[in-house]
């Protein structure tokens, strides 16, 4: 039975945060961890000491994890980013609070000498003869150490230690990874075995990392395996809140998957929900009713993705669509409330159209970012004293910049609006058919003639373009969040747009008259919204069964810089030169340029790993490697750099999703280069020794390009359904005492809460069975080592 781990975090905000510049501020951003991995950083948010962020990620662990910590961080434009405070969270402090952590939690120093992090390889065994006892420790190897030099290395070495007795390995200079492959023995007296001690291994460099190890009576007949290392003794230390606090939101999500026949009977209700629908209850109705406002979203994403499996998502969309508008009486109501047919258009928008989002918006969205004009409509917040850059003739009055606000919002907003009216052609087929059947279940059910159009505006505009320009980060739009300035023209720009998706027909009614210089150019647009609308429904609804993903789409694209490994070694910061990358579901492929004819290609299903490379490695920071095997088995390593952290994490994470199902996959890796004869990480002279780190294939950040895994999403509802048990026990009591015949209930036709509740205990049951299964193995396997 897998495992699946899966944490979701948001970084809120922080309050009270120490000054770091001269200016009596500091320019606060967080970076992410776990188990001393950087996997996100935040924006930076310039000039506060109360910074929001807002930022939430979602990170895919099937090995699982320690630890998650939050390191705040004050940028510095020259020289290096000054520490302020961390918060570290065990995955047992995650794990104890069921519905998730959502609290502040106060900051507490860091010592870059006592973080700790790394395992070591070593064997332990006590030997007994008639002449001597003893303790031999074989210690093999030791990974992803903890740096403590400058160049971001180690110089470490091993101590076993038992009561008075202690032997070292030899130093190993420059290495995180140190192979040693040493037999150490410590003699003991007879009089010893009495006592009770541990055997303990300390590493070593400027500082000490340790790791104790089970009483010495349990060492035989072998003790072999990697441990992790750990501090000696608790160094954080809670600082009074002197550091501020972070408003930090938890959750960690742990399942156990059962194989795929376990859940084919709960597939085979939610398919027939939507093949042979009735007027009556259906598994779908019933998951809604059991479903808490606070996971509906979470549903519809994983309902999207089942749909999507199974090929039937535009049925599903047409099922809960249909059911909304049928009990709906007020047109101006509709689809405006978060239930699960709101929700499920919403996820599906952004499975299917995120890069129709991306392809449509980026360049308008790039060109705000880049001009950073100041623009402001509402006369109460006008400051006179952010637009000295507007004029250089002397003092700018409210009029101007009224003015200048206006023509740039025209001018953005016709922008948009011209991208969005000319995509029909670029709109997925899948969504449009989807539009079509919610186009012709809302003109059955109302005669005002605005009304379908009005439903599908509502979901294009509403809740897929206007979000996603409120808000470019979250949309993968943008690496960073916008500034103040920004951020102001984006939310004007996304009311507008809120006005042309409604078709103009609140306009003059709200609190905000100083927008109606923008309502002609709102108004004139709706001829050209409706007749979009109209092309978008102009479509076979077989094309959009059949193209549901095309597998060559591009996954994400963009400038990265490849290390150039032909000819003559060179220096590292000439050796990598930049390049434009296309990842597809089939290769991923770079060229000098966007429109160069010549690209070379890498098949994804020859990839075997995809993994950081140490900073030692060249020098350079934000480097990852792509390791391929061709036809003839050779393997081949290119490596990558990207601009940021953020950067480095989307196109490893990318890539492992691409390549995930492939059967070739690595279990090691080097996180370093084979350079000068040897390897920078492990110094092994030999290229093709075994890697001395853990590959990580399967740890990806959630997003909307996730892959479909329809255990892991059914398992996902079972959950749900187990939680709403007593609900629909309720309801399957109701149909009992409604029916004529009890035996009835066992037939074909019997109450779907019955057959709902039957499968629930099937696979409660299914997952008791596996989980004493383990319990017993895991029992066998410390009885009989």
């Amino acid at each position: 039975m897998a495992k699946n781990t899966s944490l979701y975090f948001r970084v809120v905000e922080g309050r009270n945060l120490p000054a770091k510049d001269v200016s009596g501020t500091s320019d606060p951003y967080c970076i992410v961890k776990v188990d001393n991995e950087v996997v996100a950083r935040t924006a930076t948010v310039w000039k506060n000491l109360n910074p929001f962020w807002g930022e939430e990620y979602t990170l895919h662990l099937p090995m699982g994890f320690h630890s998650l910590s939050f390191h705040v961080m004050d940028e510095d434009t020259i020289g290096h980013d000054d520490v302020i405070g961390k918060i570290t969270l065990s995955k047992e402090a995650i794990r104890s609070q069921a519905k998730g952590l959502d609290s502040w939690l106060n900051l507490t120093r860091v010592d870059p000498d006592e973080e700790v992090q790394g395992e070591i390889h070593l064997s332990l065994e006590l030997l007994k003869d008639t002449e001597r006892i003893s303790v031999r420790c074989q210690i093999i190897e030791a990974r992803d150490l903890a740096p403590r030099d400058i160049s971001g290395t180690s110089d470490p070495f091993a101590r076993v230690i038992f009561n008075n007795h202690s032997a070292e390995t030899s130093i190993i200079k420059k290495t995180r990874f140190p192979h040693w492959a040493e037999t150490l023995e410590l003699e003991l007296d007879p009089e010893e075995l009495s006592d009770e001690g541990n055997v303990t291994v300390e590493v070593w460099d400027w500082d000490m990392v340790v790791v104790v190890l089970e009483p010495y009576r349990n060492l035989t007949p072998l003790l072999e395996g990697w441990f992790r290392l750990l501090p000696l003794g608790n160094n954080e230390v809670d600082a009074g809140g002197k550091l501020g606090a972070l408003r930090l939101k938890v959750r960690l999500v742990e399942d156990r998957i059962l194989p795929s026949v376990y859940y084919q009977p709960l597939i085979d209700l939610m398919v027939e929900s939507v093949i042979s629908p009735t007027e009556d209850s259906s598994a779908l109705t019933m998951l809604e009713d059991v479903t808490t406002v606070e996971s509906r979203q979470d549903v519809a994403m994983t309902l999207v993705k089942i749909y999507l499996g199974q090929g039937l998502v535009v049925p599903f969309l047409d099922y809960l669509n249909t059911r909304e508008v049928n009990h709906t009486t007020d047109p101006n109501t509709l689809f405006r409330s978060n239930s699960l047919a709101s929700k499920a258009m919403e996820q599906f928008m952004k499975a299917v159209g995120m890069l129709y989002l991306h392809e449509v918006l980026k360049p308008i969205i790039n060109r705000i970012f880049d001009e950073k004009k100041y623009i402001e409509l509402d006369p109460c917040k006008i400051d006179l004293n952010r637009t000295r850059r507007i004029s250089f003739k002397g003092a700018v009055s409210e009029a101007e910049v009224r003015d200048s606000s206006v023509e740039m919002l025209q001018s953005y907003l016709t922008s948009i609006i011209e991208s969005i009216v000319g995509s029909v052609d670029q709109c997925p087929p899948v969504m449009r058919v989807a539009f079509k059947q919610l186009h012709k279940r809302v003109e059955e059910q109302f005669a005002e003639p605005d009304v379908k159009y009005l439903a599908i505006s509502g979901f294009f505009f509403l809740r897929f373009f206007a979000p996603a320009i409120l808000t470019p980060k979250l949309f993968q739009l943008r690496d960073q969040h916008a500034d103040t300035r920004t951020s102001r023209t984006l939310l004007l720009l996304a009311k507008a747009l809120q006005s042309v998706g409604n078709l103009g027909l609140q306009l003059g009614h709200g609190k905000e008259q100083w927008m109606a210089p923008l309502h002609p150019i709102i108004l004139r647009s709706v001829a050209s919204v409706k007749d979009l609308l109209d092309k978008l429904i102009d479509i076979d609804h077989d094309i959009g069964k059949r193209a549901v993903f095309m597998p060559s789409v591009t996954v994400k694209e963009g400038y990265l810089h490849k290390h150039k490994t032909e000819g003559p070694q060179l220096l590292s910061r000439f050796a990598f030169k930049k390049r434009y990358f296309w990842l597809t579901s089939e290769t991923l492929s770079y060229a000098k340029t966007p429109d160069w004819q010549v690209r070379s290609s890498i098949p994804i299903q020859c990839v075997c790993a995809v993994e950081r490379v140490d900073e030692n490695a060249f020098q350079q920071q934000q480097v990852m490697q792509v390791i391929t095997q061709d036809t003839d088995g050779q393997m081949h390593t290119m490596y990558i750099q990207c601009k940021n952290v953020n950067e480095l994490n989307q196109w490893l994470s990318a890539i492992r999703k691409v390549s995930i199902y492939n059967e070739r996959m690595l279990p090691s890796f080097h996180p370093g280069a084979h350079r000068s004869g040897k390897w920078t990480c492990c110094l092994q002279s030999d290229r093709a020794v075994t890697g001395c780190s853990r590959t990580h294939s399967a740890v990806t950040l959630g997003d909307w390009s996730d892959p479909l895994d329809p255990d892991v999403e059914t398992q996902t509802i079972y959950k749900q359904l187990l939680q709403g048990k007593e609900k629909l026990r309720s309801a399957e009591t109701s149909s009992v005492h409604g029916a004529e015949c009890v035996v009835q209930l066992l037939k074909p036709g019997q109450s779907i809460a019955v057959r709902l509740l039957a499968v629930i205990e099937d696979l409660e049951q299914a997952h008791t069975t596996f989980q004493c299964r383990e319990e017993q193995e895991d029992t066998s396997v410390i009885l009989n080592p």
